[in-house]
């Protein structure tokens, strides 16, 4: 990695941060507003789940709307009724989402749930048929972690809809934040 005084290091990192060697400083701002934005959000929960689940609804009523308009250009393709049908119930979905975005986080909470509790099931099975090898236990650990997730989850269901959604968008925010000012203090090193 290095001659033995550390110049391949410094050249490596060099074409690893490019031009954020010297513009470090904005990274570091973006990671800490993330940071108060993601705190903020741990403080309107709910609302935060509100406008996450209508920012879907509108995407998938703009996109079955463009889908729709897209259909009416294919002409003379066979799966037309089907393109459009797809469009139709992007829309209608939409529609659903935003009338009553409440009712649709509880929905899209239950289905998190319900693939949190899968997808751990999935990881401890794995974790089993991996027992014996090199760090097979964190799959299960991880496994383990996702079951019970997805069961506090679904205990608390429906209330739990109306705060898990916001709560994973805060928390991702806060996350997002702190590994953005750790890069732009790598980067400030690397300078």
């Amino acid at each position: 990695m290095t001659n033995g005084d550390g110049k391949a290091m410094v050249a490596s990192q060099g074409v690893v941060f490019g031009e954020l060697k010297k513009h470090w400083a904005w990274l570091l701002l973006l990671g800490i507003l993330f940071i108060v934005l993601g705190s903020i959000g741990l403080g309107m929960v709910f609302g935060l789940t509100l406008i996450s689940v209508l920012f879907f609804g509108i995407l998938m009523l703009v996109g079955g709307c463009l889908q729709l308009i897209n259909s009416f250009k294919c002409k003379g393709w066979k799966s037309i009724f089907w393109h459009m049908l797809m469009a139709l119930f992007y829309i209608f979905a939409g529609i659903i989402v935003i009338c009553d975005p409440v009712l649709a986080s509880t929905i899209f909470t239950a289905m998190l749930a319900i693939a949190f509790i899968c997808l751990g099931l999935v990881r401890v099975i794995m974790a089993l048929q991996l027992r014996g090898a090199k760090g097979w236990v964190w799959p299960l650990i991880t496994g383990i972690i996702s079951i019970l997730l997805g069961g506090m989850i679904l205990a608390q269901w429906p209330i739990s809809g109306l705060w898990v959604i916001g709560l994973f968008v805060a928390v991702e925010m806060i996350i997002h934040g702190w590994s953005y000012i750790i890069v732009a203090l790598a980067a400030r090193s690397a300078a």
